[in-house]
């Protein structure tokens, strides 16, 4: 091996990576495709177990580490309870809802999570011999008590983590026009 000279696989490994990197980037003002990627990737993970018929173990392991992803996504960035940073009163100033974790950064951690737990699904060495429905009582358990307690702590500290879009102040933003375009309009149509 000459001197100055990397491994081909570095070079391969450091191209595949950055070309990854730039799709993710243009994803970013792709939200409602990247979330309908990431379902059918879902429904793919779900198919491949069915008929597989093993690896709980890792559907259980994406299972919790998802929820615990989406416990960050409705968290807010600064807990209340140590800062005062969400308004208490209706007089206080509005700040915005900001998440501990971002919607961007939890698809993508979400989208990289279910394509490692495809791939280990073909390597036999994670197929552990489990009592699956342990596992799925435990899961639902652990999705119950973990939201009642994250909507116990909206509830407490005034909050709504999701918005649908941008506000609309109904009558008051509409443009109206002057009398005199509404003369002019009735002259043309003479």
């Amino acid at each position: 091996m000459m001197e100055g000279t990397e491994p081909p696989t570095e070079g391969t490994l450091e191209k595949v990576a950055t070309t990854l990197t730039r799709l993710m980037d243009k994803t970013t003002i792709w939200v409602k495709t990247r979330w309908v990627l990431l379902a059918v990737l879902m429904l793919t993970f779900a198919v491949r177990i069915y008929f597989v018929e093993g690896f709980f173990i890792v559907t259980y392991g994406l299972g919790i580490y998802v929820l615990n992803l989406f416990i960050g996504f409705l968290s807010p960035a600064v807990d209340p309870e140590e800062d005062a940073g969400l308004p208490t009163k209706e007089r206080e100033e509005f700040r915005p809802f900001s998440r501990k974790l971002p919607e961007f950064k939890f698809w993508r951690s979400a989208f990289y999570a279910v394509l490692t737990s495809i791939v280990m699904t073909f390597f036999s060495v994670f197929d552990l011999p489990v009592f699956w429905p342990i596992l799925l009582a435990y899961f639902i358990l652990l999705v119950c008590l973990t939201l009642k307690d994250r909507i116990k702590h909206m509830i407490k500290h005034n909050y709504v983590p999701v918005s649908f879009g941008k506000q609309t102040y109904g009558e008051l933003t509409k443009v109206k026009a002057g009398a005199n375009a509404e003369k002019g309009d009735s002259k043309d149509s003479k």
